[in-house]
């Protein structure tokens, strides 16, 4: 009885990498959630423009939508703060003494102030937060981030005209310096939002950095002037120099140093740090401009894992 025997059919070499690679791009097929090259990720970007402005207005719209009073809330908090801090430093602790106008002074530093913390603070939770959006639509994350500063802008807004008010009730005249309020939140946008798109890839991949924040944030509130004068203080002899150049080179005590000598007609300019205005473009450009490339650097691994 004769075994018929059957030789296997030969067995093909897999396609390597490339060879793969050269089939889909014959066929016209990319992968999928690929990271685009920066400039065509600035296109994609400004292409979503009223997608960005929209998100943050339907999100301010939300915010208080629960509340009785509504909208009211978003000058009211900023308000209650204010008054809060002015009796905790400025009676209990003096820091009013010697500082002109300081009710003024106090509420210009704390509204500045807390557009940047809520921005960096939305930032933090702009991708874990928003995940399921991130998993279902394909779009620039990072236009979440800048979603939400634009919210905190829109926000200070309202707040805005709130201090406009105490202004004029406490006897600070309306002057041309009030112009130099728009380039100077300007600048903090950009800064807040490179911050926000730091903090944003740092809590997608961390998220318990979300708990973290706002220890730090309070920490960093309290030595950028919002309640007291940074000027004043770094008068005194006691502080070594590298504390007084920190003090006055702090981005947050910047913005708010230039706001204050925008509106306020007794902040005069011998109290801000030297080439402020080159500080706050630096701050700017630094966190704006770096901040964007960092993020757009991990686009491709939001919301995935």
């Amino acid at each position: 009885m004769s075994q018929v025997l059957h030789t296997p059919p030969p067995t093909q070499a897999p396609a390597d990498d490339d060879d793969l690679a050269a089939l889909a791009a014959r066929h016209g097929l990319t992968v999928s959630g690929a990271r685009p090259t920066l400039p065509e990720y600035v296109r994609e970007l400004w292409a979503r423009r009223h997608f960005i402005t929209a998100f943050a207005t339907a999100k301010l719209t939300a915010q208080y939508s629960q509340a009785k009073l509504g909208q009211v809330w978003q000058v009211m908090t900023p308000l209650l703060n204010a008054a809060v801090y002015y009796f905790i430093f400025g009676v209990l602790l003096g820091t009013k003494h010697g500082v002109p106008d300081y009710i003024p002074f106090l509420v210009t530093g704390v509204f500045i102030w807390t557009f940047t913390q809520s921005s960096i603070m939305a930032g933090t939770r702009a991708i874990s937060g928003n995940l399921g959006l991130v998993r279902a639509l394909h779009f620039p994350r990072a236009a979440l981030p800048i979603s939400f500063c634009l919210q905190q802008l829109q926000q200070l807004m309202f707040s805005m005209a709130a201090l406009v008010v105490i202004l004029l009730c406490f006897g600070v005249p309306v002057a041309a310096s009030w112009l130099l309020a728009i380039p100077a939140l300007f600048l903090q946008f950009t800064f807040n939002a490179g911050m926000s798109m730091i903090m944003a890839r740092a809590g997608a991949r961390t998220p318990d950095i979300a708990q973290l924040m706002p220890f730090v944030l309070r920490t960093w509130m309290y030595v950028s002037g919002v309640m007291w004068s940074i000027d004043k203080l770094t008068k005194k002899d006691h502080l070594p120099h590298i504390v007084t150049i920190l003090l006055e080179t702090n981005p947050a005590a910047v913005y708010i140093d230039l706001m204050r000598y925008a509106l306020i007609d007794s902040f005069h300019a011998k109290a801000l740090p030297p080439h402020v205005w080159a500080m706050a473009l630096f701050w700017a450009l630094l966190a704006g401009v770096g901040g964007f490339i960092y993020f757009w650097k991990a686009e491709e691994t939001y919301g995935r894992g």
